[in-house]
C-alpha cells in the first residue's frame, strides 16, 4: 500500500545482518507523504467500529496512492463525524509465467484480497502493526480498503539511507526480525523498502501484501530465521487450522492457500525449537 496512515492498535550486528538481507525494492513502491486533503479525526476507533468505518463511510475524495503498479486509489472517506483516509486496491491478477528478472514467479498472483488476509492473520497472532483491511465493493468492483497510516516518519528505504536505527537500535533489530518471520509464514514475495514504514514513535508498519500467500509449503530462507520474540512463538503454536479456516474462508484464502499457510508454520516452529534446544532460548527469544 502506498501510503501513509496513523493507528495506534506490532546497529550493531544483529540489525545489519538483518539489513543486508532485505530485497531491493521490486516494483518501485513510492510513499505518497503529502497530508491527507481534509485532516483527520484525532480519534482512532476502536476495532469493530473502524470496520464499520471501512465499509460504510462515504468517498468523498480520490487520488493516486503512489508509483505502484497495482492501481491503488487512496481516498478520504467520512461519515460525518471521523474523517479518514483509506487506500483502495482491486488488483486480482493471475498469471501462469510471470517474467520480472529475479522476482520471475510460476502461478503468480497479485491480488487485493491477500490485504484482507494479511490483517486477519495478523490479528490472529496478536500482531498490532499490519493495518486493518476489509472487503468492500466500490462502483462494482469488489476491493480491499484498507485503513491509512498517519504520522508515518521514513519508509525503511528512507530510514536505510539515513542510516538511522532510532533512539532504541534494539528494538527496531527486533520489529525487522519479526517482519522477516512473518513474511516467511505468508511467503511475501514483494517485501520491498517502499512498504515498510515508520511512524514517529519508531513503530514499524507492514502494508502492501498483494503478492503474499503463495501456495508453496517451503520456507523461502530458512537461515534468516534466527530470533524469535517469546509471544509471537506461542501464538504460532497456537494457530490453527480450523482458526484460519474460520477467519480467512474462501475468498480471502483458498484452501490450498489455508493448508499451505499451515504447513509452513509448522516448519518455522519446528526451525525454533530446534534452535532453542540447541542454542537455548536466552540466545532465541525475545520480549517486546
Amino acid at each position: 500500500m502506498c501510503r501513509t496512515q496513523r493507528l495506534v492498535v506490532p546497529w550493531f550486528l544483529a540489525l545489519s545482518c538483518v539489513l543486508a538481507t532485505l530485497p531491493v525494492a521490486a516494483r518501485g513502491a513510492a510513499q505518497d507523504t503529502s497530508p491527507p486533503p481534509e485532516r483527520v479525526s484525532a480519534t482512532i476507533p476502536a476495532p469493530e467500529a473502524m470496520e464499520v468505518f471501512l465499509r460504510r463511510a462515504q468517498i468523498v475524495s480520490r487520488r493516486n496512492a503512489g508509483s505502484g503498479v497495482t492501481d491503488s486509489v487512496r481516498a478520504t472517506l467520512s461519515d460525518g463525524t471521523l474523517t479518514h483516509d483509506a487506500q483502495i486496491q482491486t488488483v486480482d491478477v493471475s498469471k501462469t509465467v510471470f517474467q520480472a528478472g529475479k522476482a520471475s514467479e510460476v502461478n503468480f498472483r497479485d491480488s487485493y484480497r491477500y490485504n484482507i488476509a494479511g490483517y486477519r492473520l495478523a490479528r490472529l497472532l496478536g500482531m498490532d502493526n499490519v493495518p486493518m483491511s476489509v472487503e468492500r465493493n466500490v462502483e462494482g468492483k469488489t476491493a480491499a480498503m484498507t485503513w491509512w497510516i498517519d504520522d508515518v516518519m521514513l519508509t525503511e528505504g528512507a530510514r536505510r539511507k539515513k542510516g538511522t536505527a532510532g533512539p532504541d537500535a534494539e528494538r527496531t533489530s527486533r520489529q525487522l526480525v519479526m517482519m522477516v518471520i512473518f513474511d516467511e509464514l505468508i511467503q511475501n514475495r514483494d517485501r520491498n523498502e517502499g512498504n515498510i514504514l515508520w511512524t514517529s514513535d519508531w513503530k514499524m508498519w507492514l502494508i502492501d501484501h498483494t503478492r503474499a500467500f503463495r501456495t508453496g509449503n517451503d520456507l523461502l530462507k530458512p537461515d534468516e530465521l534466527k530470533r524469535c520474540d517469546r509471544t509471537f512463538l506461542k501464538a504460532l503454536r497456537g494457530l490453527t487450522q480450523q482458526a484460519v479456516d474460520a477467519a480467512m474462508p474462501n475468498g480471502v484464502l483458498t484452501k490450498i492457500e489455508r493448508e499451505s499457510l499451515i504447513k509452513r508454520r509448522d516448519k518455522i516452529v519446528k526451525l525454533f525449537d530446534e534452535r532453542i534446544a540447541k542454542l537455548g532460548e536466552a540466545v532465541v527469544l525475545f520480549d517486546m
